[in-house]
Formats: C-alpha cells, structure tokens, sequence
C-alpha cells in the first residue's frame, strides 16, 4: 500500500555532513507526521527528528543545533540534513510515517522505511 524509501546514508568523516531522504509513496491521501529515528548497535530505537504536515518541528537535544528535518508534502518526501556529524551519531536511521490517511479507506496507519546506515568515522 505504502512504501518509504530512504537515501543518502553513507560513511562520513567526524564534522562532515550528509542529506537523507525518504520519499512515501502508494494511495496516500495524507501524511500528518514525518519522523527520522536512529537504532545504534545494542540501544534502542530513538526519535531524532520529526516534522508535521503544517511544518511544525522538534528535535533530539543530542542533534539540535546540527542536524535539520524538512519536507515537500507534494512529493511525500522528508530530508535530514545533518552537518557537523560526530561518532555517536553512527547509526541506521529510519524513516516513519505517522497518521497516515490513505484514499478511499478510513483509519489511521503509521509506515516505516527500510533503515539506512550512516556511520561517522575517520
């Protein structure tokens, strides 16, 4: 029904920057909420960033200042822009789509992405 895709993941050197992406897509309708969580090797899944369908944003106050949610709710799409990386934030990070209302079918349903690695070493 609904698929996220994400990109941009890659390795980087401590300070550098990257850009993920995830485009939604399928019979959406609308999408109220888009998330970026991270899952390090051995902790928990944990809320990075998220933004809602009129812009409002919060962040993780370990990225604040560093890293920035966006998105284009004509293309179902939301971007992380994240700048002076540090080792810590070496992680897969996905992508979540909450409160998602679907064409013709009522109720809310949340979609997940795939996970892509980013990882931050010299």
């Amino acid at each position: 029904q609904v698929q996220l895709v994400e990109s941009g993941g890659g390795l980087v050197q401590p300070g550098g920057s990257l850009r993920l992406s995830c485009a939604a897509s399928g019979s959406i309708f609308s999408i109220n909420a888009m998330d970026w969580y991270r899952q390090a090797p051995g902790k928990q899944r944990e809320l990075v960033a998220g933004i809602t369908s009129d812009g409002s944003t919060n962040y993780a106050d370990s990225v604040k200042g560093r890293f920035t949610i966006s998105r284009d709710n004509a293309k179902n799409t939301v971007y992380l822009q994240m700048n002076s990386l540090k080792p810590e934030d070496t992680a897969v990070y996905y992508c979540n789509a909450d409160r998602v209302l679907l064409v013709g079918r009522p109720g809310w349903r949340t979609y997940w992405g795939q996970g892509t690695q980013v990882t931050v070493s010299s």
